[in-house]
């Protein structure tokens, strides 16, 4: 089987990202899977890898690019790829589209903005790590006298 990317026309030709991965600028392997699945496991390659060079990929803004290498650092290689694993099905072309959508979801992730929180939101987080930290305490103080009630009156 051949991959192959189709010719696409950019909806938005001033967004940063509109869903379309080049097939082309990806290389992809497979690979025998892990786990259950009898001798389809030991005999399919149905695991598959994508990798590509994230400082070289041009289709992506810069951006995208450096967000990408800030967020995914576990999953960026010695070498510079980033690389996205897909096993979930028994079957290739499912977990190729698998791993394409992650990759989508991943670049998705980096454009969206943190919110901003207001002054009000870090304030009861502020009081409920105060009311947790007295909780423990609580529970420390009764612990105690649970031990000092069972050494008896004799100390």
């Amino acid at each position: 089987m051949r991959l192959y990317t189709p010719n696409f026309v950019p909806e938005d030709p001033n967004a940063k990202f509109n869903g379309f991965i080049p097939l082309d600028k990806i290389k992809v392997t497979y690979s025998c899977s892990s786990g259950p699945g009898g001798q389809n496991v030991n005999r399919v390659n149905t695991k598959v890898d994508l990798r590509f060079h994230l400082k070289e990929a041009t289709w992506l803004d810069e951006e995208i690019r450096e967000k990408l290498s800030e967020q995914c650092k576990n999953n960026i290689n010695k070498e510079g790829y980033l690389i996205i694993k897909s096993e979930l099905t028994r079957s290739q072309q499912l977990n190729l589209a698998d791993a394409l959508e992650k990759l989508r979801n991943l670049i998705r992730k980096t454009m969206v903005e943190p919110r901003e929180r207001s002054s009000v939101f870090w304030e009861r987080i502020r009081k409920l790590q105060v009311q947790a930290a007295q909780r423990r305490v609580f529970a420390k103080r009764m612990r105690s006298q649970t031990r000092q009630d069972r050494r008896g009156a004799d100390v």
